[in-house]
């Protein structure tokens, strides 16, 4: 299977009221377990590199050049995605090494500059063909978020107003939004509680798929239900973490001399394919 694109994915998805799972990657070893996920599960997935990979590795290349790779050998449709990129240099870097689809993040700025640099950003990337993903709202833990900081992630101002939602989509032309519902990014915990009745308002508002971002922090049974509510695009990061993190701690632990990087990395991969396989499970049932 060669590499696909996530307007395939996402539009398949959204046209049959399913999800897609949408999986974040840091290095060699989580491309590779997020892809054997896919395999494990007969699911596909969508291969996120966020703005804050970007940055920890000095620059995109590298790693997009191994997902593809890694991608382009896979029995499952995977496709590559640029996540939370706040830098507009960095969306055309994206795509000029191939991402199919990038989510430019302007959430952080009022309403109205959020919809003029989104609008312009979606311009330039669907010249390139390319699939753009905005976000509305202001969905917890980043640290940008300084409504959530002052007032909690779930104060009703930070959550994606439908109104606007519809107003928003209209005007720049973006193909996917993701919108603050309930969740938060960089949760350990899986209590986060989301507001089923808002998600159905923005699904019957909007005309495009819906993305929910920080979706770690939430239990199988709430995916399942904001699924059915209306959410396509399931992102997932911290839950993938950490399931690699664990194994790589006990590994260790269990072995004070070990040095093999192979040997611990290896345990970690292992373990995030279990958990990428079984939450595309979840998700894409």
């Amino acid at each position: 299977m060669t590499l696909t694109t996530t307007a395939a994915l996402v539009s398949a998805a959204y046209a049959e009221g399913r999800g897609v799972g949408a999986f974040n990657a840091i290095n060699l070893e989580t491309v590779e377990a997020i892809a054997a996920g896919a395999e494990a599960a007969n699911r596909p997935v969508v291969v996120q590199i966020s703005e804050n990979a970007v940055r920890y590795h000095g620059g995109l290349a590298p790693l997009a050049h191994a997902a593809i790779a890694v991608a382009s050998g896979s029995t499952m449709p995977i496709s590559l995605h640029l996540d939370h990129a706040t830098d507009e240099r960095l969306v055309g870097i994206a795509v000029d090494l191939g991402f199919s689809s990038v989510m430019y993040d302007a959430s952080q700025l009022d309403y109205e500059e959020n919809l003029t640099r989104t609008a312009a950003v979606a311009r330039r990337c669907h010249d390139r063909g390319a699939h753009v993903e905005a976000e509305l709202g202001e969905v917890g833990g980043k640290a940008m978020d300084r409504a959530c900081r002052d007032h909690g992630v779930h104060a009703p101002g930070v959550r994606t107003d439908p109104v606007e939602a519809a107003a928003f989509v209209a005007s720049t032309g973006v193909d996917a939004l993701a919108v603050a519902v309930g969740s938060s990014h960089k949760m350990t915990t899986r209590d986060a509680t989301l507001d089923e009745a808002l998600i159905a308002e923005l699904r019957s508002a909007v005309d495009v798929p819906l993305v929910l971002h920080g979706s770690s922090g939430v239990s199988d049974d709430g995916l399942r239900a904001a699924i059915a509510a209306g959410m396509t695009k399931i992102n997932v990061a911290t839950q993938l973490n950490k399931a690699f993190t664990a194994a790589v701690r006990e590994r260790l632990d269990a072995d004070r001399d070990l040095v093999d990087q192979r040997r611990y990395l290896g345990a970690g991969r292992d373990a995030m394919t279990a958990e990428a396989a079984r939450l595309l499970t979840v998700i894409s049932d």
